[in-house]
């Protein structure tokens, strides 16, 4: 268990980072793009034709990359663990909690599929730049497969932490990687 996820530690600092990243770039692009617009009506230096698509593709791709960013981190809004510390036998608590990831990592899946599957199909263009779509759709599979293998991570350590409630406890549990 111990080396499973100390092989981890490094893999998740590296995801981290990059999508922190490019989460970053995006939203500065996003705001340059904004910007740009409104300072095109007051002045109209030059049409802003393809603002629309960028706009589209750059603020799909930060919401996805974001979700996979935040899954990576276990950052995501969430109503609380209310229910498991109520559970006193500790096995049985960390078998609801693998419920729960199993229903986490059963979504991930259909999302990674149905993404997948939308992007492949996507043959048409964007009208002004003429970007094949499958480009605007590219950040949902890449999203869901991240986000897939860190469901596929939370599985493996609740089903490491009902085999062995003491040692397991302290990589459920871990602080998420450091991004420096």
């Amino acid at each position: 268990m111990k080396a499973f996820h100390a092989a981890f530690d490094k893999f998740d600092a590296v995801i981290t980072l990059i999508l922190e990243w490019v989460c970053i770039i995006l939203f500065a692009g996003l705001t340059l793009l904004l910007t740009a617009n409104i300072v095109m009506r007051f002045v109209p230096l030059f049409s802003l034709h393809w603002f629309d698509e960028i706009v589209e593709l750059i603020f799909a791709a930060l919401v996805f990359y974001g979700a996979a960013a935040l899954w990576v981190t276990r950052g995501h809004f969430s109503v609380g663990d209310w229910i498991s510390a109520r559970i006193a036998n500790v096995r049985l608590r960390y078998a609801y909690r693998l419920l729960i990831e199993l229903g986490s990592l059963f979504f991930m899946a259909v999302f990674l599929k149905y993404s997948w599957e939308l992007t492949a199909r996507a043959d048409d263009v964007t009208n002004a730049l003429q970007l094949p779509k499958a480009v605007l759709y590219a950040c949902m599979p890449i999203a869901a497969a991240i986000m897939l293998l860190y469901s596929l991570k939370n599985v493996l350590i609740e089903i490491g932490c009902i085999i062995d409630p003491v040692g397991g406890e302290q990589f459920r549990d871990a602080p998420p990687p450091a991004t420096e």
